[in-house]
């Protein structure tokens, strides 16, 4: 206290790293790129590192819709912005605000893109935020998602990064996929027609006992024009499919009878990703798409 009695201001305590990139980045337009980089790393790492709280703390923040507007801008800062959203992604609450913050869109016009790190990144975030998300899968319909990502795909099936991350998109856009697709192992499979393509992903589950294997197929029906289509199978091996039938009653062994020279069995999971009841038991996911 001085001598006029007084209090004076107490020194305001310093703000943490992840709050000070945060309040840096939420006034970038008065920053040049150089300038905002660091800051941008500053957020990746934490959304990397995945602390608690990041996520509730990047949407409250209000930086989402500055982090749109820098995707939209196509500078040198887009591919690891690209990068950021898609670590970001990870999280519920981020995913919810993605398509009204402008996120979503400036996505879908990325697709565009030639750069193929930032299409990968770009891929990934939509696969990570359409993931069990009917609204957003439906949002990603509209906007043109399928048709972009089934070219990049196809103009860049020789990169195993981007090959796998756009192929999870279309999954998950088909309500088929996982929300981190690392465990799955993709391989193009045989040409049954012209114009066809077929890519199975397979992924093992503990013990060796079942694995599923997640089929998409693209099919060129006129010049540009696609279906796609995703199929989940569930097989299981035969020791467990022995063990199994000696549980069953008559008349499901009965129902499978044909099946017990077969080494494998085979269930069919399908879905839609339009206007099918999700209580169906056999559901087919078939996007068509213009390209």
């Amino acid at each position: 206290m001085d001598k006029m009695g007084a209090s004076r201001p107490l020194p305001s305590a310093p703000k943490d790293s992840l709050s000070a990139a945060i309040e840096a980045i939420s006034v970038s337009t008065e920053l040049v790129e150089d300038e905002l980089k660091p800051y941008l790393d500053a957020v990746l790492n934490v959304a990397i590192e995945r602390k608690n709280g990041i996520s509730e703390q990047v949407v409250e923040s209000g930086i989402l819709p500055v982090l749109a507007q820098i995707l939209r801008r196509k500078s040198t800062l887009t591919t690891h912005t690209a990068r950021l959203v898609a670590e970001l992604a990870r999280d519920a609450p981020v995913r919810d605000q993605c398509f009204d913050t402008g996120i979503v869109s400036a996505l879908v016009t990325l697709l565009l893109s030639q750069d193929q790190d930032l299409l990968l990144h770009v891929s990934q975030a939509i696969a990570r935020i359409c993931y069990d998300s009917n609204l957003q899968q439906e949002r990603f319909l509209r906007l043109g998602a399928v048709p972009r990502l089934v070219s990049v795909l196809l103009q860049h099936s020789n990169n195993e990064a981007l090959r796998s991350s756009c192929l999870l998109a279309l999954c998950n856009l088909a309500d088929m996929g996982e929300e981190d697709g690392s465990m799955l192992s993709w391989e193009e499979g045989a040409h049954f027609g012209e114009g066809e393509h077929v890519f199975r992903g397979t992924s093992r589950y503990s013990f060796g006992f079942s694995s599923a294997v997640t089929v998409v197929r693209l099919k060129q029906w006129t010049n540009g024009q696609y279906s796609v289509a995703v199929e989940v199978l569930q097989r299981c091996s035969t020791m467990l499919w022995g063990a199994n039938n000696g549980h069953q009653n008559g008349h499901r062994l009965s129902n499978f009878s044909n099946l017990s020279s077969c080494p494998k069995l085979y269930k069919v999971i399908k879905c839609s990703v339009k206007n099918i009841p999700r209580n169906r038991n056999l559901r087919a996911a078939v996007l068509h798409t213009l390209l």
